[in-house]
């Protein structure tokens, strides 16, 4: 398993990292192992845009989707690039400007592999964690002490390495995105970077948008008269 942290993905809010652009709009970044970039977005039903040189060419060519679509109309362009990692080579799928990554989704991706996913819808902010293996959801987390899953506990060691914390949030001074895609390296080897961004080759796509009531869970968040915070997420099938 890989050693990362924290620290070594705090280019993830550098003014000019291209990521800084999808955590404003909104993204979903997954990783698939064994499965071709095109099986990837066929299977999330995107429509073939092209292939896109960089992550700066993949903003472009959603800037030039904004441009042409309809008032109202949301707008998701998918790329997907090949990466090497634990076992092999995974994919790599960057979505900008919502989330694709639905529970039916992920399953049917991590089929007989794993997916790892980490997902932001933007100025909200809601930030997610998946971890699927064989089809199952084993852990998912929007805050690192509200866990879910089949083994909502397996990973609890090393979030504490990666600067997450599963009783409290994260130690103080700790970037949770950072810490984030260290968890997602430590589970499949890839080291994410703005240059592995800047360089790669997407095949892209555009995905329909789901329709809405295709969350899969909320997060409660109550202060009490004494101060006291409560955090409680609550699955679609517990309300």
């Amino acid at each position: 398993m890989a050693s990362a942290t924290a620290a070594d993905y705090g280019w993830t809010r550098f003014s000019s990292s291209g990521f800084g652009y999808a955590l404003d709009l909104g993204y979903t970044l997954a990783l698939v192992r064994g499965v071709r970039p095109d099986a990837v977005l066929g299977t999330a039903g995107a429509e073939p845009r092209g292939v896109s040189a960089g992550l700066g060419e993949l903003i472009e060519q959603h800037e030039e989707r904004l441009l042409e679509a309809e008032y109202g109309e949301e707008v998701i362009l998918a790329g997907a690039c090949t990466v090497r990692g634990e076992g092999g080579d995974w994919t790599l799928a960057l979505v900008l400007g919502g989330d694709p990554g639905s529970p039916l989704l992920m399953d049917a991706l991590s089929t007989g592999t794993r997916a790892v996913s980490h997902s932001s819808n933007g100025g909200k902010p809601l930030h997610f964690f998946h971890w699927y293996e064989n089809g199952e959801l084993r852990t998912m987390f929007e805050w690192p002490q509200v866990r879910s899953g089949s083994t909502p506990d397996e990973l609890n060691a090393v979030m504490r390495e990666v600067g997450l914390d599963p009783t409290d949030g994260e130690a103080p001074g700790v970037d949770r995105k950072a810490a984030v895609f260290a968890l997602t390296e430590r589970l499949t080897g890839v080291r994410v970077t703005d240059e592995v961004l800047a360089e790669a080759e997407f095949l892209t796509g555009h995905v329909l948008a789901e329709p809405a009531g295709s969350w899969e869970s909320v997060t409660v968040d109550i202060t009490d008269a004494h101060g006291e915070r409560t955090l409680m997420q609550l699955r679609r099938d517990q309300l």
